[in-house]
């Protein structure tokens, strides 16, 4: 409970800048990204101090419903899975605007499973810490002017954006979501089909040229012993 207090009062020392706005957009290709699974759990979820009370249920149900319609727009031809653990929060309470501003705040961990190869390709769970946009509205505090649903969503938007975020930069470094090895495209068949008969249709045509010359030959001894006779 120290720590998770420890993290608030790290996140409410920042601001959260997060553009979920781009969804109406065509997502940038992460690789051959596409998402199988979203399985989003809370068996330990810690409420922060002086926060409005939410339950885990509707925690699921927001960062679930956020991360689908965030990923759902990947159809790239390889199958990854999250698993996704909502570790605490806080949702803001009506406080003193300005001199308190509360924010909102949820903390969660990340892993992204390889459907076809069955792994993980994070072994240590990537913990990310999810900040409330800052608008016209929260810059005074979220909790004098949204309900705690509107906070929730916010926060599961943010959770999505971030999501994405982290992941696009695992593929440009470590190259998560390349293209695996699999069967070969028509072109490519072909070729190594006429690299594998090349060899078997020389040695054929060198038996029909032998067998055509000693065919030659037997019937020039035929002629010759006709005419002789």
């Amino acid at each position: 409970m120290f720590r998770f207090c420890a993290l608030l009062v790290l996140a409410f020392g920042l601001s959260a800048c997060e553009d979920i706005s781009d969804l109406s957009k065509a997502p940038s290709p992460i690789g051959e990204f596409s998402l199988g699974h979203n399985v989003v759990v809370a068996p330990n979820l810690v409420m922060g101090p002086a926060s409005r009370e939410a339950s885990s249920d509707a925690w699921i149900a927001a960062v679930s419903k956020a991360v689908d319609e965030r990923f759902s727009r990947y159809d790239g031809e390889q199958l990854y899975h999250f698993g996704i653990s909502l570790e605490g929060y806080v949702l803001a309470q009506p406080g003193l605007p300005i001199v308190l501003s509360p924010k909102s705040v949820l903390i969660l961990k990340l892993t992204v499973w390889d459907d076809a190869a069955g792994t993980k390709l994070n072994d240590k769970p990537e913990q990310i810490t999810v900040l409330e946009t800052l608008d016209g509205d929260t810059i005074v505090g979220s909790g004098l002017t949204k309900t705690a649903e509107e906070q929730m969503e916010t926060l599961a938007e943010n959770s999505a954006k971030l999501i994405q975020r982290w992941i696009t930069r695992q593929h440009r470094s470590e190259l998560w979501f390349k293209r695996k090895a699999g069967p070969a495209a028509p072109e490519e068949a072909v070729e190594k089909a006429a690299e594998e008969v090349a060899p078997a249709r020389k040695k054929a045509t060198k038996a029909v040229a032998t067998a055509a010359k000693a065919t030659k030959s037997d019937a020039e001894d035929a002629v010759v012993a006709a005419t002789s006779n």
